[in-house]
């Protein structure tokens, strides 16, 4: 077995990129980067509709939407749910996360990230987030977020 393999792999070393160019990288770039081109389509108590063309920055080495960014965007989009109700002033910290990748997207696709609010009490909430191929409707990803509420803060 080669571990030198597993090695280059996760540490990236055969990466064009230096240490410099990820230390000069703005401060909290992540989020930005995956939410680039989001467009709001609906907003209603309990529900966000977005949309996004799949850019090529989101893209994993076999060139459709990372796995990875799809997670973030069912941690952005679905938090931003919590926030349609009243009793809400803070989208709180993730206690959990899944997603099931059910179908792939590819850089072009127009697709749809709607977020439903399942439970938004005092202390817990929970939201699920389905990506379809805004041409075919066929699901792409299904998540589940649960966020606790009830966070104070330090500063």
């Amino acid at each position: 077995m080669n571990f030198e393999i597993v090695k280059d792999y996760l540490e990236k070393s055969s990466s064009k990129a230096s240490s410099d160019d990820i230390d000069s990288m703005p401060f909290k770039f992540f989020e930005p980067m995956i939410m680039f081109g989001i467009k709001v389509d609906l907003i209603e108590r309990g529900r966000v509709l977005c949309s996004m063309t799949v850019p090529a920055r989101l893209l994993n080495v076999g060139n459709s939407l990372h796995g990875g960014a799809t997670a973030a965007l069912v941690d952005v989009v679905g938090s931003s749910v919590i926030l349609t109700f009243d009793r809400a002033s803070t989208t709180g910290v993730s206690v959990e996360i899944n997603v099931s990748y059910l179908d792939a997207a590819y850089v072009g696709d127009e697709i749809e990230i709607e977020a439903k609010a399942l439970r938004v009490g005092k202390a817990v909430a929970v939201v699920s987030v389905e990506f379809r191929n805004k041409k075919t409707g066929k699901i792409i990803a299904q998540g589940r977020h649960t966020k606790y509420l009830a966070v104070s803060s330090k500063l």
